[in-house]
């Protein structure tokens, strides 16, 4: 399998989770960046080898036709926003994303810098978001994040395409979106209360007994089966961020997969409920903000991208 982006690369301390759309006539130096990358990242990570420094870049599907000649990823389209009764999922601009990581923030911002300067006003940073690790990896909720996520093996299998053409196998789907909390909402609930939203127990992330666990809870809603009662895995890096100034608390999801169809799947048995009407528990405080679907494609498709169609 051709080598993919960083997808898979260990969790770290420290994120920052770009958001750009391409200006008219930009397309080209975009285009000119993507080759580039690997090297900034090498420029900036090399004497910080410490740091596990990373870049995955995904590019949208209102994007890609304008940067790209010949096939498209199959299952590429634009972000399924979803308007529930009681809870809604927007569907927001974004061309290209970017999702740095490191175990300090420095050389995220520096290679950020570096990719905004090199694009200039080609593109419009349209969200910026500064990631961090909290506690012993909980959100701001006080529930440790991703402890489903598959490892090994099962990772690559749940991540990465393999069923598409071949020059986007190692590639990978990532959605990602913004949400902020209500915590004086959820502060005020009995920790009893928090643990059935969710599905676990806070104090030591064991999951509830399924006789036990809320059919409503995040849990049950996000765990996603086929017919024959295998589970359909995905990779979650999601962060905490947080701004005292604004009074903004929340969590950025990226969730990474071969077929953004599971993700999907999720999402709207969150926001429509399973049965319809019984929506995610985590809702009532948590509220989605942005929403967004990109391709990430395998690491050569960027060393050596089809033509863009602006420089024909």
């Amino acid at each position: 399998m051709p080598e993919a982006q960083g997808v898979l690369a260990p969790l770290t301390e420290s994120a920052l989770f770009l958001t750009l759309t391409i200006g008219p006539g930009g397309e080209t130096a975009v285009h000119e960046l993507l080759p580039d990358l690997a090297g900034m990242v090498r420029s900036v990570g090399f004497p910080l080898p410490e740091e596990d420094l990373t870049c995955v870049l995904g590019i949208g599907s209102a994007a890609w036709d304008r940067l790209f000649t010949g096939p498209r990823p199959a299952r590429l389209h634009p972000f399924r926003a979803i308007d529930g009764a009681r809870h809604h999922a927007p569907a927001t601009p974004g061309d290209v994303f970017l999702h740095i990581r490191a175990k300090r923030l420095y050389p995220c911002f520096e290679l950020a810098r570096r990719v905004a300067g090199a694009l200039g006003a080609a593109v419009s940073v349209v969200d910026e978001v500064v990631g961090f690790r909290y506690f012993d990896r909980r959100d701001l909720l006080g529930f440790v994040d991703g402890t489903e996520n598959p490892t090994g093996d099962t990772a690559s299998a749940a991540v990465l395409v393999a069923d598409e053409d071949p020059r986007f196998t190692g590639g990978s789907y990532l959605i990602v979106q913004k949400y902020l909390h209500d915590l004086d909402k959820w502060h005020a609930m009995p920790v009893e209360a928090r643990d059935h939203a969710v599905g676990r127990r806070m104090v030591d992330d064991v999951e509830l007994a399924d006789d036990v666990k809320p059919g409503d809870s995040h849990v049950a809603l996000t765990t996603i089966e086929d017919e024959d009662g295998t589970e359909r895995k995905i990779l979650r890096d999601n962060m905490p961020f947080g701004s005292i100034a604004r009074g903004e608390y929340g969590t950025f999801f990226a969730g990474y997969a071969a077929d953004p169809a599971v993700t999907e799947q999720m999402l709207t048995r969150m926001f429509l409920g399973e049965p319809a009407g019984h929506t995610d528990r985590i809702l009532e405080v948590s509220t989605a903000i942005t929403g967004g679907l990109f391709f990430v494609p395998p690491a050569d498709f960027l060393d050596d991208p089809p033509a863009c169609p602006a420089r024909l």
